[in-house]
């Protein structure tokens, strides 16, 4: 006898999980974590804030970007909530700034890596990110102070560099403007050595 077909979460199971988690629908399983470890909520910060003044308000940079942190992104039945996602701002001219969620993808996302998402980070949430045709990933993890920046090419993603501690930011779509990679992690001793892997 064959076994029936897992069934497909729905919006209604996301709107149930409690507010204290992030939700997401990613392949039809819905996917719960933590909102955010400080460590990992001052990285974000650091990055938006990075990016804000050249990109988005073209303060010392290009401008012409828009920057939201945790936006549910729909794509098709997958709800995803990306970390940071940076659309350009000609193509969110007919959103509603009120709406629950956006459903045009965005040209860029970055995640912060954490145990607790980087298998999904990692695994089909950037599969789904180069199917919705987003142009640019960055995987940043403060744990070992790397950042990765990936361009969607002929569908698959490229590795365009990797940056770590004592190294300078300047990747795309973001190369106009560089910063110390070393100014996302404020919660580090600048003068002390990084934590060692395990």
């Amino acid at each position: 006898m064959a076994e029936a077909a897992p069934r497909w979460a729905t919006y209604a199971d996301l709107e149930a999980v409690p507010d204290h988690l992030v939700a997401e629908i990613v392949d039809g399983r819905l996917e719960t974590h933590a909102h955010t470890l400080p460590r990992l909520g001052a990285a974000l910060a650091a990055l938006a804030g990075e990016l804000g003044a050249p990109f988005s308000r073209g303060r010392g940079g290009p401008g012409g970007w828009l920057f939201m942190p945790r936006t549910e992104f729909h794509f098709g039945r997958q709800v995803l909530v990306p970390d940071l996602a940076g659309w350009r701002r000609e193509r969110l001219s007919s959103v509603d700034p009120d709406a629950a969620f956006i459903d045009i993808p965005p040209d860029w996302v970055c995640e912060i890596l954490s145990p607790s998402t980087v298998r999904l980070d990692r695994g089909p949430k950037r599969r789904i990110y180069a199917e919705a045709g987003v142009g640019h990933l960055w995987l940043l993890d403060p744990a070992v102070g790397v950042l990765e920046a990936f361009a969607l090419t002929g569908g698959r993603w490229l590795l365009l560099g990797t940056v770590a501690r004592g190294q300078a930011v300047s990747l795309a779509p973001f190369d106009a403007v560089s910063f110390p990679l070393d100014d996302l992690f404020p919660f580090d001793d600048p003068a002390a050595p990084p934590p060692a892997e395990t």
